[in-house]
């Protein structure tokens, strides 16, 4: 019965886990590898503790403390990825703001799905040298290092700034 219940949360965990990412390019915030680093770690501890909560099960030791833990590790994705939509689909387009800025370089990391594109440039942001802006195949390409761009940020309905665009100034 334990091991059932502890399958079916997994999977809405895991679930939640292939949204977030997909959510995220949706409305990319600013700092979108940061949160998804932070998200990596949440998600392989969450993982670590479903295999420690079977392994215990199966030698019948005790269990309330790890599951009371992976309980709280289960909704995490959703709540994350239910954040980053909020926040981009309610903000309104009228606070676009335009930065100018130029681009440093370029990364291409091909996935099996979808690969990740970042354009790099210099930050307007203090406290920032760079900002890795994901991108889509087209601007990607239409982009090259020393390009002059104009970046649209939105400020965020819940306060986490997203990334709008990149034109060509």
């Amino acid at each position: 019965m334990f091991r059932r219940r502890l399958l079916k949360r997994t999977g809405v965990f895991l679930a939640g886990s292939l949204m977030f990412p997909y959510i995220s390019q949706i409305y990319p915030p600013l700092d979108v590898d940061l949160m998804l680093v932070v998200f990596g770690v949440i998600f392989f501890v969450a993982l670590a503790l479903a295999v420690i909560l079977d392994r215990r099960a199966h030698k019948h030791q005790e269990l309330e403390v790890l599951k009371h833990s992976y309980a709280g590790c289960i909704l995490l994705p959703w709540i994350f990825a239910a954040f980053l939509f909020v926040n981009g689909r309610l903000d309104s387009p009228k606070n676009v703001v335009y930065h100018t800025a130029i681009v440093d370089g370029r990364y291409n990391m091909p996935g099996i799905v979808r690969g990740t594109r970042r354009l790099i440039v210099r930050s307007w942001r203090s406290g920032q040298n760079y900002e890795r802006l994901a991108v889509d195949a087209d601007d990607y390409e239409r982009f090259q290092p020393g390009d002059q761009v104009n970046v649209g940020v939105e400020p965020g309905a819940l306060g986490i700034p997203w990334y709008f665009g990149i034109y060509r100034r």
